[in-house]
């Protein structure tokens, strides 16, 4: 399965995404969130959604010195927080900004394509999906 953005037009900012998903990690805010909403320059020209897109040869995972991204089976990644020594190269990898931080834990927070998120949206702006059509097919990328 494959967490989409449908249709950023329909998303009012209400964030309720980003709570869903730190709620997933038994946290409060937006502290554990995989997944970003943000403005796009004030409520007139809507806002930005970015989430992982499970790349099949993500750029975030080359860039870690310790291997502890680890390539799903379909797509994206898994992320083996033992491993993970904090360095954030990952991070500046991502061409499209989805690898968000853990500031409490100093490691990335990345989707793992759960659908918590889409569950709370309130305007169907993300879509779980079979992924089978895209051209950067992919799944998970659970922490361990």
């Amino acid at each position: 399965m494959r967490l989409t953005v449908v249709d950023t037009e329909r998303c009012v900012g209400c964030q309720s995404c980003m709570f869903a998903c730190s709620r997933r990690k038994n946290k409060v805010g937006f502290s554990g969130s995989c997944i970003n909403v943000r403005s796009d320059g004030g409520v007139k020209n809507g806002f930005i959604v970015v989430v992982c897109k499970t790349c099949e040869d993500p750029p975030c995972a080359k860039v870690c010195p310790h291997d502890a991204l680890i390539l799903s089976k379909k797509g994206g990644v898994r992320l083996k927080k033992s491993l993970c020594n904090g360095c954030g190269n990952c991070k500046e990898a991502c061409i499209i900004g989805a690898v968000l931080w853990d500031e409490e834990a100093n490691k990335p927070a990345i989707c793992i394509q759960c659908g918590s998120c889409e569950e709370f949206c309130p305007h169907g702006v993300l879509s779980l999906t079979n992924g089978e059509d895209d051209d950067d097919k992919g799944e998970d990328n659970a922490e361990k």
